[in-house]
C-alpha cells in the first residue's frame, strides 16, 4: 500500500477495483480543516479521465507496471498488432488504448509498450520523432508578412503539422510528438 504522500505523476494505482494512472496531483492544506490531495486520474483500460480527491495519508494499492520493447506491425480494423521482440508473441491493442501514439508509429517501428498487471495499457513514443514529408505545397516568395511563415505538411504517417516555408516534399523533419510542432529539419 502507498500513501497519498508518495503519489508521483505516472504512478499506477488501484481505485474501486480499477487501475488508474496519476496524470497530476496537488496537496492542499486549507487554513481550516484536514489536508487533502486533489488528483487527475486516467483509467488504464478505457482512457477516461476523472478528478478524485483523497484525504491526506489515505492508502491505496500500487499496481505493478513494466515496459517491454515491441515492434509495431500493422493495423487490423480498430486494433493495432505489435510483436514482442524477446519471444515473438503478437499482441493486439485497441486503438483507444494507443491514443495519439498511433499517429507517430510506422510499420516495423520499435516502441515501448506499458504493461499494467500483465495487461498492455499503452504505448510510449519518443518525445521527438523524425519523419519524411510526403505532401506539402511549395513555399512561394512573398507569402510572409514579417520574415517567418508556415504551411501545412503531411508526414509519412498521415499526420499534418505546420512547417516553415523552406521545407519541401521528401525532406525529413523532426517533430515534437507531445505538441505536434515542427522542431528542425533532419
Amino acid at each position: 500500500m502507498i500513501s497519498t504522500n508518495q503519489f508521483k505523476n505516472g504512478t499506477h494505482i488501484e481505485v474501486d477495483g480499477q487501475v488508474f494512472r496519476i496524470l497530476e496531483f496537488q496537496h492542499v492544506k486549507p487554513g481550516k480543516g484536514q489536508a487533502f490531495v486533489r488528483t487527475k486520474l486516467k483509467n488504464a483500460s478505457n482512457g477516461a479521465v476523472l478528478d478524485k480527491t483523497f484525504r491526506a495519508g489515505e492508502k491505496v494499492r500500487p499496481v505493478r507496471t513494466e515496459t517491454r520493447r515491441m515492434q509495431y506491425l500493422y493495423e487490423s480494423g480498430d486494433e493495432a498488432v505489435l510483436m514482442d521482440l524477446a519471444d515473438y508473441d503478437q499482441v493486439s491493442l485497441p486503438k483507444a488504448v494507443l491514443g495519439d501514439a498511433l499517429d507517430w508509429m510506422l510499420p516495423n517501428d520499435e516502441v515501448d509498450v506499458l504493461f499494467v498487471d500483465e495487461q498492455a495499457a499503452g504505448v510510449q513514443v519518443p518525445s521527438a520523432i523524425e519523419m519524411a514529408v510526403t505532401r506539402t505545397d511549395p513555399g512561394v516568395r512573398g507569402d510572409t508578412a514579417s520574415g517567418g511563415g508556415t504551411k501545412p505538411a503531411t508526414l509519412e504517417s498521415g499526420v499534418t503539422v505546420q512547417v516553415p516555408l523552406f521545407v519541401n516534399e521528401g525532406d525529413r523533419v523532426r517533430v515534437d510528438t507531445r505538441t505536434r510542432e515542427y522542431v528542425a529539419r533532419a
